[in-house]
């Protein structure tokens, strides 16, 4: 299947994602913090990005607003999922190159759902 990053440094939210994920038949790649983020998505390509907001060090838009500017990378699928769930911090997430926004807490399934139709895989 896909190759996932994971970019957050909740360590329990961390594992259910790579339960969910991995059990979905992923290959699942975790980053703890923005910068480590960066360096992942340039060495691992992965197939997509799912994105905290706020992170030590780079926070989330950063590693977005980066990524997206880079013509290397900027193909590869977000999805923000984020305690930020203020109207200004969504548009401003899906204007930055989100593909989607979801925010904590959230449904898991729900996340999966969509992470197949970024994927092109069937619902």
């Amino acid at each position: 299947m896909a190759k996932i990053l994971i970019a957050d440094d909740d360590p329990i939210l961390v594992e259910i994602l790579r339960f969910r994920l991995e059990g979905a038949g992923h290959n699942v790649e975790v980053s703890r913090d923005g910068e480590e983020a960066l360096e992942a998505i340039r060495a691992l390509r992965p197939d997509l990005v799912v994105l905290d907001s706020m992170m030590p060090i780079v926070t989330g838009p950063e590693v977005l607003a980066e990524l997206k500017s880079d013509p290397d990378l900027s193909s590869i699928p977000v999805v923000m999922l984020t305690a930020r769930d203020g109207e200004a911090d969504i548009v401003a997430g899906l204007k930055a190159g989100a593909a989607e926004y979801l925010t904590k807490p959230f449904i898991p399934q729900e996340l999966l759902v969509r992470i197949s139709g970024l994927l092109g895989q069937p619902r």
